[in-house]
């Protein structure tokens, strides 16, 4: 009797053998073409009819892609037949395909199309503004109860992992893992992908995982945070409380994002970000004071005798 073969089961893509899998499907996704960036690239090259074309859509991305082909040749001033020649010239299949890609551009946001540039001598208040009015909008957010099962939480930790990926998210890691280090725990901090899942892999119910993530949403982050759950550590995280992360999350420290349309500044949520961190490891130091002021004073005496300096100078640099 030969010996039975397995059954090949679907998979996400309906393939017969293939394991349905975040990753085999991530794989699998075609990279988005960016129109807006062929047509503006192309421009110089384009012949004038097709040049009146991409003017005319330029000029208003959003209303050419829900516009009809007629109207759009009567926009630019030319024939139905050349807005097809346009369509191939900048790479799309067809008048449709054209119209879809640059529908796909104008999903993107006007914010980033147009650009809202403020006078050269008032954005440095407006970067001021948008940072205070973040911080005034998490303070009443911050309840002193959620920082404190956090914390328990970290305290009781046998290692405490920080996760962050990205651009503050990482960044911020590395803070975290200075803010807690110089109290005597046990922290690491990573920001590479695959690296999070091996760590991830090889942590148990003594662990704690800091999670980073303003978004809650980054592929990477969400699968790490469900191999953390499998191997039953906790998790600290720091995200948006309607996200996938935060309801994976033993407690959820809540980060808002409410992004302007002044797109040339950096994200005010990172400060949010931090005033949490920062009062996370305050709340960690007046735990166990005397141990705490002990660990500081070594680190202070280390730092004087190897920099020199006034006495008021931080502990770091």
């Amino acid at each position: 009797m030969s010996a039975s073969r397995p059954i090949a089961r679907k998979g996400a893509r309906g393939n017969p053998g293939q394991p349905a899998s975040h990753s085999a499907d991530a794989s699998a996704l075609p990279t988005p073409r960016d129109v807006v960036y062929q047509i503006r690239s192309q421009r110089d090259t384009l012949s004038a009819t097709e040049r009146k074309v991409a003017d005319a859509i330029l000029d208003d991305i959003a209303s050419a892609s829900g516009a009809t082909v007629d109207q759009l040749a009567r926009k630019a001033g030319v024939s139905i037949a050349a807005i097809s020649r346009f369509a191939r010239a900048v790479g799309c299949d067809d008048t449709r395909d054209l119209k879809l890609k640059l529908a796909r551009a104008s999903a993107v946001g006007e914010r980033f199309l147009a650009g809202d540039v403020p006078e050269e001598s008032t954005f440095y208040a407006r970067l001021y503004g948008d940072i205070e009015a973040t911080l005034r909008a998490h303070l009443p957010l911050f309840s002193e109860a959620v920082f404190e099962q956090a914390a328990g939480i970290v305290r009781d930790a046998r290692m405490i992992y920080i996760f962050g990926m990205g651009g503050a998210s990482a960044a911020l890691a590395q803070e975290m893992q200075s803010r807690l280090v110089r109290l005597g725990y046990g922290v690491a901090a990573y920001s590479d992908s695959v690296l999070l899942r091996m760590v991830a892999a090889t942590l148990d119910a003594r662990d704690a995982v800091v999670i980073l993530s303003a978004s809650g949403l980054t592929p990477e982050i969400l699968d790490v945070a469900r191999i953390v759950r499998q191997y039953r550590a906790r998790i600290v995280a720091l995200t948006d409380p309607s996200t996938p992360l935060a309801k994976l999350a033993d407690v959820s420290i809540p980060i808002h994002t409410a992004e302007t349309d002044f797109i040339y500044k950096p994200s005010a949520s990172r400060y949010a970000m931090l005033l949490a961190i920062d009062i996370l490891a305050t709340e960690l130091a007046l735990i166990h004071q005397d141990d705490t002021k002990e660990k500081l004073r070594r680190i202070k005496l280390a730092l004087d005798e190897y920099r020199g300096g006034p006495n008021r100078l931080p502990l770091g640099d």
